[in-house]
């Protein structure tokens, strides 16, 4: 039996009545990894003899009859841009190739303590900067349906290995699409949860809190809508060294069965394909019962996105552009000189207005929300990008920045939003996005698994 066959709330159920052994789960994972990972690239870090040891250790508890958690012996990998204790944070870099983490970013902590298991480390591109997975340090994450596309960043890795079966949970950030877009590029599930809800603190160099203020958080991906609820279940939670988290519970109050199909956010030219999807999609909500209306009007996005990409400018952007020059990353350097003369103009009025500006768009969404619980659009406006497209000047890199409008205006909002696989053709993935209001990642997961079901499961690469 391939264990990536299973749920990840089965598999670890069968853990823990003593149908499986968690040693025998992670011997399996990790020899998988071995013969699937030279192919694609997704894990970076080796963390065979660490996982192992922690699997012997589990099997020896629940023949002790000791209790274990919800996630007891379920394989994970975590992204290089956070701590884990022993490990490097690399960040996708040659400059923190040597930052050694002296205990466990809080995510992984929540998760020890429910029993996963990390059997690797995934890339990410250098400084978690770009929708491409690739750097000096580590290497080219490959695509595992299409090598010519990108395997999506910066959660690059984890998407790859959660597609391939190389640990059925993967953890991801997001500050502009980093779990979604991935997710999308690879034909997967990916949750961006509220910010807030999934705790995050890295005590050594790189990521200091990626820029709190433009809301990156970190969340799950995986093959199945119900792992991405059991991953959230595990890394959510009050963490006091996250001066953002907040012990807000995973569930909330009934809610009326409402989606605002929004085809072209912000007015995007969105792919037919991608309009299919949607439509699909809309179907599938119909069927079951659910209310599907196209309103004429929404709160903005637009200055959503251009209030998030200040905010980042706004964040040390020099000091960025200096790292990023002395790395010698070229798709590093070509954002950030992209927005170098937008990053000078940036001045404390403006930055101001920008906090100004947030505010009155959150309130303005939260009051959608309450009408329409979910939202259903694009994740981008194109099919998955060509590998290192963002290379090819900046006619290219602004049209870029333009189709992926869904993703960038979300953290700002912070809302959680879920990437739902619609399918593959001819090698290209495919899929669609559903915001809801803040702290409701369980309407997301609910109407993930409705859409899962009509698009049908991801399948497993390769079998």
């Amino acid at each position: 039996m391939d264990h990536n066959d299973l749920s990840a709330r089965e598999l670890a159920a069968r853990i823990r009545r003593g149908e499986l052994r968690a040693s025998t789960v992670i011997r399996d994972t990790l020899d998988r990894i071995a013969r699937v990972n030279p192919q694609i690239n997704a894990i970076v870090q080796d963390c065979g003899a660490d996982a192992m040891a922690d699997a012997e250790a589990l099997d020896r508890r629940i023949a002790d009859g000791q209790q274990v958690g919800v996630l007891a012996g379920v394989p994970v990998t975590t992204k290089v841009v956070s701590d884990q204790k022993g490990y490097a944070t690399t960040n996708g870099t040659r400059l923190f190739q040597d930052v050694i983490a002296p205990q466990d970013n809080p995510f992984l902590r929540h998760m020890r303590q429910k029993d996963a298991i990390v059997v690797g480390r995934t890339n990410t591109p250098a400084f978690s900067y770009r929708w491409f997975t690739t750097n000096a340090v580590h290497g080219e994450t490959k695509n595992p349906h299409n090598a010519a596309l990108t395997a999506g960043g910066s959660s690059g890795g984890a998407a790859a290995a959660a597609a391939t079966g190389l640990g059925h949970i993967a953890h991801g950030t997001d500050i502009a699409g980093s779990i979604r877009y991935p997710a999308y590029a690879c034909g997967i599930q990916g949750l961006r949860p509220t910010s807030g809800r999934v705790p995050q603190f890295n005590h050594s160099g790189p990521d200091r809190g990626i820029g709190p203020q433009i809301m990156a958080v970190s969340g799950p991906l995986a093959r199945r809508v119900d792992d991405l609820r059991l991953g959230l279940e595990a890394m959510a939670g009050y963490a006091p060294d996250d001066p953002w988290s907040a012990p807000v519970p995973l569930t909330g109050p009934a809610f009326r069965r409402r989606v605002a199909l929004v085809k072209r956010p912000g007015g995007i030219d969105t792919d037919p394909r991608i309009l299919d999807d949607l439509d699909r999609a809309a179907a599938l909500f119909r069927a079951a019962g659910w209310e599907v209306e196209e309103p004429t009007e929404l709160p903005d996005l637009r200055e959503a996105v251009q209030l998030q990409i200040d905010l980042w400018l706004s964040d040390g952007h020099a000091a960025k552009l200096a790292q990023a020059e002395q790395e010698g990353d070229a798709g590093a350097i070509a954002l950030l000189r992209h927005y170098a003369d937008r990053a000078a103009a940036i001045d404390v009025t403006r930055f101001g207005e920008i906090f100004a500006r947030r505010s009155a768009l959150i309130r303005a969404w939260r009051g959608f929300l309450e009408d329409y619980p979910v939202v259903l659009m694009p994740v981008s406006g194109e099919l998955p990008f060509q590998q290192d497209e963002d290379l090819r000047g900046g006619d290219v890199l602004t049209r870029l920045w333009e189709v992926q409008l869904p993703q960038i205006a979300i953290p700002l909002l912070a809302l959680p939003g879920l990437s739902v696989a619609s399918g593959v053709v001819d090698g290209i993935p495919s899929g669609v996005q559903l915001v809801a209001p803040p702290w409701r990642e369980d309407i997301c997961l609910e109407a993930g698994e409705l859409l899962e079901r009509g698009f049908g499961f991801p399948a497993l690469l390769p079998r």
